[in-house]
């Protein structure tokens, strides 16, 4: 069983993913950023950078006492590797598969992360940082429809890097990119979101009511960030 702690944003969404195509048994541990629960000391024991996702495996493959992982990229690989599966096990394929996800972790999320904070939450715009962002973006999806030329998925067959790289291509309207711009993503895109799993892991999400709007506690908890603490 993995004990999931999770909240229905991009990163989460990768790891229900998984757990949804690998028909992995797992349990559903909210944890409401907008509250400040990654801050408790119980979570803090397990994901040390006060962010989500992270697992507990109560039943790792050393047989050993249960084993926790923070960081979604460690997490796709730690569970890869534990199932056998959406990982190539030839020495090219697992190395073109961990740069696309190191892509993704590195540059991909954290890019398309500040793009989602200047244009939707900064409390008033700032036009340089939003083109900045947007600009960006663009150019990401740019390398990612490049890669997807005349390939059915990102590396070969369907693997955690597409499982990483997905749920940020979501909200690309939000993002401000139109799809038709980038004819190899769409279809990519499209592709990946009809498989059954990727469906059951977004219904997953919506079990969790999230809040539509951003009060100022939950604002200063997401966005004032300094030194950490445990109880906002």
């Amino acid at each position: 069983m993995i004990d999931l702690y999770y909240w229905p944003t991009p990163n989460g969404h990768k790891i229900t993913i998984f757990l949804e195509e690998a028909a992995m048994p797992y349990r559903l541990v909210p944890v409401n950023l907008g509250a400040g629960e990654q801050f408790k000391p119980e979570f803090l024991r397990i994901s040390p950078n006060n962010k989500m996702p992270a697992i507990v495996d109560q039943e790792p493959n050393d047989g050993g006492d249960p084993l926790s992982v923070f960081e979604s990229g460690a997490i796709l690989l730690y569970l890869a590797e534990k199932t056998g599966r959406f990982l190539p096990q030839d020495l090219r394929g697992r190395t073109a598969v961990t740069e696309w996800l190191m892509w993704q972790v590195g540059g991909l999320g954290p890019m398309l992360g500040q793009n989602h904070h200047f244009t939707q939450y900064a409390p008033e715009p700032i036009p340089y940082a939003i083109e900045r962002y947007v600009n960006e973006t663009e150019r990401l999806y740019g390398v990612l429809d490049t890669r997807l030329e005349e390939r059915e998925f990102i590396v070969g067959d369907y693997s955690i890097a597409d499982m990483a790289v997905y749920p940020w291509i979501v909200s690309h309207k939000k993002q401000r990119q139109d799809l038709k711009d980038f004819p190899e993503v769409q279809r990519w895109f499209r592709k990946v979101g009809e498989r059954a799993a990727v469906k059951r892991a977004y219904e997953r999400g919506e079990e969790i009511q999230v809040p539509t709007t951003l009060d100022d506690k939950a604002r200063a908890v997401l966005f004032g960030q300094r030194r950490r603490r445990e109880d906002p």
